[in-house]
Order: structure tokens, then sequence, then C-alpha cells
């Protein structure tokens, strides 16, 4: 018996010390972890340029972005009202009523959120285009060009984004044209990687943004019901959310759900003529022509190729502008930043372009390995004048933006100077050019209805109504205020005659 027992095998000495003590982990270093963790690093690394950019840029939000903050102030107090501009949208809403609770650090909040979302939009189409254009699989092409072709195309997408006619202006004014770019092309994303709750998460997000995505979001939705049966119940909760939020919020507050459609018909920026050739001009000024040209001979080799994924974007993108078109003839005013989502899918499909050219002219006939680049370089350098003639439009809206914005730290100023907020609504009606209405509300913490808005063409009408004791705000061409009140009851004249004032850019208040 004991011969034929089997002696364990004898372990090495090396081999017994590694078994008893464990081994040490590696060193902790910023390319390990950014490796491990992916999305965290890249959100850290947005957020800090995101909230840079707005210290940087010294500008404060748009007429409409301040709108969407006092509804924040108003839902907190029970008291919204969506009867007057601007027109009601469901997403911004999401973020202004948490952010309210922090009192005047909901601007900066928002400020933030805007910008971090927009800046977004850029990576989620590199990521596109990088996987289009082969990704990882050129990962280990023995070719240098042909395994950087992918990362080219990245770049080149996220700056064509970036490019988009007007695209700063919105990131730094905080509206939420830009945030709706970034979730549609995160939609997308998701959408080819197979993650189809987040495809539906975003969905819903840019829905809540612009009507728009409901025929986009509805032709998913159709298709996950039945190819992805678990996520039906998300799919009815899905649709209820967008109903309640655009029809039902409404509806509560003011007893009409289609408030905002009725409002956009009212905009002055709406087309009443060549509502067709109006809306598609609008569309083809968003980009540069040589990406456009790019975009659509890559949707041509697409089809032809049969690349599915390609010929679905580039015809998404026209059916964007199509649905746009038909909003034109509604009545609606199909501004350019509503077809953003087509332009920034647009150039998802001209930075694949790019790439394939780096993928496939070093394997064309007698091509020279640096065919591609030279093909590449040429369409850079036509983008160039361009470019710099965009740029130079984007410093002067920054400079005038931050003129506006030293006006409206004037008027709080003046605001503080003059007694307060509550003093002056105690002697009147605020009124204020149309530009700084939804301002002066957010700032007296007032309902943008409540506060009157000054137009050449009806200031006279404004000034001759006696019925309402007012308190004019006119805004100094070198910088400060003219505060006037006007119609004071006679109970309340000597008690409101210090607001008769002028506060000037340098700060010094001047009474009358």
């Amino acid at each position: 018996m004991a011969e034929s027992t089997l002696e364990a095998p004898t372990i090495p000495e090396a081999a017994a010390a590694d078994q008893a003590l464990p081994r040490e982990p590696a060193p902790w270093t910023l390319r390990a972890y950014v490796s491990e963790h992916p999305w965290l690093s890249a959100s850290a690394v947005i957020l800090i340029i995101s909230a840079a950019l707005v210290v940087w840029a010294r500008t404060r939000p748009s007429y409409d972005a301040y709108g969407w903050l006092v509804w924040g102030q108003q839902t907190l107090h029970l008291s919204l009202d969506l009867g007057g501009a601007p027109s009601w949208k469901p997403l911004p809403y999401l973020f202004t009523v948490p952010y309210a609770l922090l009192g005047h650090y909901q601007l900066w909040l928002w400020m933030l959120t805007a910008t971090a979302v927009a800046l977004a939009g850029p990576v989620f189409a590199g990521r596109i285009a990088f996987r289009l254009s082969g990704g990882s699989d050129m990962r280990d092409d023995p070719e240098p060009i042909r395994r950087y072709a992918p990362y080219v195309a990245a770049v080149f997408t996220g700056a064509a984004v970036l490019g988009l006619e007007d695209y700063f202006h919105y990131i730094l004014s905080s509206q939420s044209d830009p945030m709706l770019v970034t979730f549609v092309l995160a939609a997308i994303d998701m959408f080819l990687i197979g993650r189809y709750r987040w495809t539906l998460l975003f969905g819903v997000l840019a829905a809540l943004g612009r009507p728009e995505v409901w025929p986009f979001l509805g032709l998913f939705m159709i298709w996950a019901w039945f190819k992805v049966p678990r996520m039906r119940w998300m799919l009815i909760g899905s649709v209820a959310v967008i109903a309640f939020m655009w029809f039902g919020i409404p509806t509560i507050t003011n007893g009409r759900p289609n408030i905002s459609g009725e409002l956009a018909k009212l905009s002055p920026r709406a087309l009443h003529h060549n509502r067709l050739v109006g809306t598609f001009d609008r569309f083809t000024e968003l980009q540069y022509l040589p990406v456009w040209i790019t975009a659509l001979v890559t949707a041509a080799v697409a089809l032809v190729r049969r690349n599915l994924v390609v010929v679905a974007l580039a015809g998404g993108a026209l059916a964007w502008v199509v649905v746009e078109i038909a909003f034109a003839y509604h009545g609606w005013p199909a501004l350019p930043r509503y077809m953003f989502e087509a332009g920034a899918v647009a150039a998802v499909v001209a930075g694949v372009g790019v790439g394939w050219v780096l993928l496939a002219a070093p394997r064309i006939g007698r091509a020279p390995r640096w065919a591609g680049i030279a093909v590449v370089a040429v369409l850079v350098a036509t983008l160039v004048p361009g470019a710099l003639s965009r740029a130079r439009t984007e410093r002067r809206d920054l400079r005038h933006e931050r003129g506006r914005t030293h006006q409206i730290a004037l008027l709080q100023s003046a605001t503080n100077r003059l007694g307060g907020s509550r003093h002056i609504l105690n002697c009147g009606q605020p009124v204020t050019d149309v530009g700084y209405v939804s301002t002066l509300a957010w700032l007296y913490r007032v309902d943008v209805g409540s506060v009157g808005g000054l137009q050449q063409h009806v200031e006279a009408a404004e000034l001759r109504n006696p019925t309402h004791a007012k308190v004019l705000f006119k805004p100094l061409t070198q910088g400060g205020w003219d505060v006037l009140p006007w119609h004071t009851r006679p109970h309340q004249v000597a008690r409101c005659a210090g607001l008769h004032a002028t506060y000037t850019g340098n700060g010094a208040l001047i009474r009358r």
C-alpha cells in the first residue's frame, strides 16, 4: 500500500514563497487610473475645463436661461406661471428647480451644468467617429497612418461640432441647445455599443428639450419594444414622463397644455415666406462648405459599401431638417439652433469620411502612403479661413456679452443702493428693456410676466397707461441705469421719490 501511494510533488522554494506572500499592489499612476476609470476621468476633466471657461468668459445667461432660473424660484414658492416668455421646455426645469434650493448659487450651478454637458458633446461625437472608422480594430495595424486614422477622425469630428455657427455663443450664454446635442449624440453612441437603457435615458432627456426628437425616439421605442422586451416598463414610463413634463405641468399651472407651442408661434424670428428654402438655408449655414461636401461624399460611399450605420446617420440628419421644415410650416420659428443636432450628426459623418480616407489611401493602386494625409491636410486648410472668421465673430460677441454682464451687475448694485427689490416693488411694477426683463425678474424673484418690457413701438403705450405705478429702468449707453418712478400713487410719492436717480458705470448714484 505504501508503495502504491502517490507522493505529492515537491514545490520549489521560490514558488512556495510566492504562494505564502501576497503580491505587492502596483504603484498608483495617473495613467493607470485613467485607463481603469475612463468615464470618471473624462467627466472630471470636462468639469474642470467648464469651470475654468465659466470663470474666464465672465458672461451671464441669456434671456431664456434667466427665465428658466425664474421657473425654479417660482416652483419653490408654489407660484409657477408659464404664461410669459420664455416658452416652456422641461429639460432646464429638471435642473433649475433643485438648484433654486441653494439661492443665488442657482445661477452658477446652471452655468456650470450647461457648459459641462455641452462640452461633452464633441466627446461623444468623437467616440462615434472613432468606432465607425475602425477604432480598436486598427490598434495592431503595422501601418502607422492606418493605426492613428480613427483618432484623427475623432479629433476632426469634435472640432467640427464645436465649429457649428454660434455654438460657443449658446454655450457661454447657458442655453440648452448645445446640451441637447450632447444627449442626442450620447443616445446614438449608447445604441451603437448596445447600452439600450442608456440610449433611452439620453433620448428622453433630449425629448424633454426639443419636440424634433420625438419621431426618432418613437422609432427606437418601437424597435426596443420588440427586440428588448425587458425594457417595456421603462418605455411606458418614459412616454408618461415626457407627456407629463410637456403637457401636464402647463395644464396644472396655467390650464393650457400646449402653451409652449402657442408661445413659439409668437416668435418674431419665424419664417413667413419661403419656409422650405429658408429653413434649409439656416441649416446649411451651421457648417462650413468643405464639411458638407465631405459628409455628402462619405454618405455616398457608405451607400455603395452598404454601411447601414453611416447611411442611417446621414439619413437621420436629413430627416431632422425635414421635421424642422414641417414645424416652420406649422408656424414655429425653425431657428438654426434647433438644427444643431442634425449639424452635429453631419459632422460625425464627415469625420468618418476623414478616417476612411486615411485608412484607404495607402492601399489604392500605387498611391504613396502619405496620400491620405495630404487629402486631409487640404481639407483642413480649406476650413482655416472660415474658422478664423468665425473666431473673430465669437470674439466680438464675447465682448458684447461681457458688456451685458457688466450692465447686469450694475443693475443689481443700483437696486441695492436704492433700497432693495422689495422697496422698488412696493413703489410700482419694474419696467425695463425687453432684453433685461427675465434678468430683472430673477434678481427680484418675481414672475417674468410681472416685469414690463419696453420696446420702441410699445414704450409710449407703457408710459401712457396711468392705472399701474411703474419704476422704469433704462440702460445707459456708457454703462449704468436711469431709474424713474412713474405714475406713482399719491400716498407713495414721498417714499418713492428717492428712486428718481442715475446709477453710473463707475458706481456713483446721482439723485434727481
